[in-house]
């Protein structure tokens, strides 16, 4: 009796997002996206662009959503093809940035593991997978408190966690950028059927029950559902969800290589079954001129299609309260991703302060005369609580302490009526030395702090529970560096093979 399927993790979207590959950077753009434009679901609104270099940076992301990409939910029948089982989450477990050089002749699709330890804005060093599903379930809470409906706080929420998603991943890259795709769960078996299978080789025979894979070795043909288990293996792989990632990206190569082959271009069937694919699994950035980045495409060959990773620190990390992370370099991953075009690494300093220098000295000044409210920026749960009992044991005056309804933070902040206000000055010194900030709507006797996940605590520790700017440690005996491998490229005859 065959073994029922298991429950397909939310990491099998991964793979989905080659529609949005084939859709931007293969002949078939060109030939069939005017018809699409119409029917495509967009967004707006998301800070995308406004800075040249020299690339056109796309950012794709998978999501695990049981809906297509119109909102209509899908049928069980859908549903059951998925193996998606039951749990819904919003944290986005595959993230791809696609650097495209201006004059349009190669495409380098970059994974960025899901674990990666980067800064979030507004929550602080978290996996850049939260960056998505965090902010939009703390967005959510506060607009349903403030009385919006439930579909419009999914609205707005979803779109603040886009916001979230795009800035991390801009920050940790040193890139704008300019265009952002979507894809759910249904696109994977839709696009992966739409061309007749996929061809994948292993290299040895595979039986793993968790994530369902049973293949032999040698080379295939898999239809979306097989193809799902094939990219979910994690287990009794060297490098874990880096390997993982290796099997998306040759996998995504092969599907490109389909698309490509003169049996896909010249197939009307397949080319309406793509077609339907896209428009039902796909959600583009309203303001991408899709028509004229094809067209300056359609030229571009398989082989200048290629898949890389970011280089990594250490794919076994763990921060100081036991979360298992992959930590990288920020400035060693600007230095890569810049070299793809042949340009310069820009400088991050989003974390400099251009408002007023960090004091470091405490003022002459009574602390029962300065009364300061506490506001929690951050996801990380009591932290203004557990800052306003420092404060309070340091004898200043307590006022508001709770959740933040104003405007949002990047980092934790001191906010006075003046700059040199020596109450906040005693405040940020007594919290560890924050940056202060002006806000002329402060009486002189009231400093407010607004606490971002970035907060450690007077004394570089971290402070409440939860995400914070932690250190970080090998879970090994050493740390496990990863440099980036072998580019993938979908101008081979075959699939490349794997383990």
């Amino acid at each position: 009796m065959p073994r029922p399927p298991a429950p397909v993790s939310r990491i099998q979207i991964a793979i989905a997002v080659a529609a949005v590959l084939v859709l931007v950077i293969t002949g078939f753009a060109w030939r069939s996206v005017d018809s699409l434009r119409s029917s495509l679901s967009t967004i707006g609104d998301l800070g995308l662009g406004g800075a040249k270099d020299g690339a056109v940076d796309i950012l794709l992301v998978g999501t695990d959503s049981r809906t297509d990409a119109h909102g209509n939910p899908l049928s069980q029948s859908e549903l059951e093809s998925l193996r998606a089982g039951e749990e819904v989450a919003s944290n986005t477990d595959t993230i791809v940035l696609v650097r495209v050089p201006n004059d349009g002749s190669s495409a380098t699709a970059i994974s960025i593991p899901r674990d990666a330890y980067v800064d979030v804005p507004g929550i602080g060093m978290s996996k850049i997978n939260a960056a998505y599903g965090a902010t939009k379930e703390t967005e959510r809470q506060k607009l349903v408190e403030d009385g919006e409906s439930d579909s419009d706080a999914e609205k707005e929420s979803t779109q603040a966690g886009r916001e979230a998603l795009i800035k991390s991943v801009a920050k940790l890259t040193g890139i704008t950028v300019d265009h952002y795709a979507e894809i759910g769960l249904l696109g994977f078996v839709l696009l992966t059927d739409a061309v007749g299978g996929v061809d994948v080789c292993l290299n040895a025979a595979v039986d793993e029950p968790l994530s369902g894979a049973k293949f032999p070795a040698g080379d295939q043909t898999l239809d979306g559902s097989d193809a799902l288990s094939f990219v979910r293996q994690r287990h009794n792989l060297p490098r874990g969800d880096l390997d993982r990632i290796v099997r998306q990206q040759v996998f995504m190569a092969s599907l490109v290589r389909e698309v490509l082959s003169a049996q896909t271009l010249t197939n009307p069937g397949k080319l309406n079954e793509l077609s339907s694919a896209v428009q039902r699994s796909v959600v583009l950035d309203a303001d991408w001129d899709i028509i004229e980045f094809a067209t300056q495409l359609k030229d571009l060959a398989g082989g200048k299609v290629k898949f890389e990773t970011i280089p990594v620190v250490d794919i076994n990390a763990m921060t100081d309260y036991g979360e298992s992370i992959v930590q990288v370099d920020p400035k060693a991953v600007r230095k890569y991703v810049a070299g793809l075009v042949g340009e310069e690494p820009t400088e991050d300093k989003s974390d400099q302060s251009t408002t007023s220098a960090v004091p470091t000295e405490m003022p002459d000044i009574d602390p029962s005369s300065v009364t300061v409210d506490v506001s929690n920026d951050s996801s990380i749960s009591g932290l203004a609580s557990s800052v306003g009992t420092t404060l309070d044991g340091k004898g200043f005056g307590l006022g508001e302490v709770g959740n933040n309804t104003g405007k949002s933070v990047t980092r934790s902040t001191v906010f006075a009526n003046k700059s040199d206000s020596k109450g906040a000055q005693a405040v940020s010194v007594t919290l560890g030395g924050l940056p202060i900030e002006t806000d002329k709507s402060l009486s002189s006797g009231t400093v407010r702090v607004v606490l971002a996940g970035d907060y450690k605590g007077p004394s570089g520790t971290s402070s409440g529970s939860g995400s914070g700017s932690s250190g970080i440690s090998s879970a090994g005996t050493s740390p496990t560096p990863v440099e980036p491998g072998p580019a993938i490229d979908a101008g081979n005859n075959g699939p490349h093979c794997v383990n």
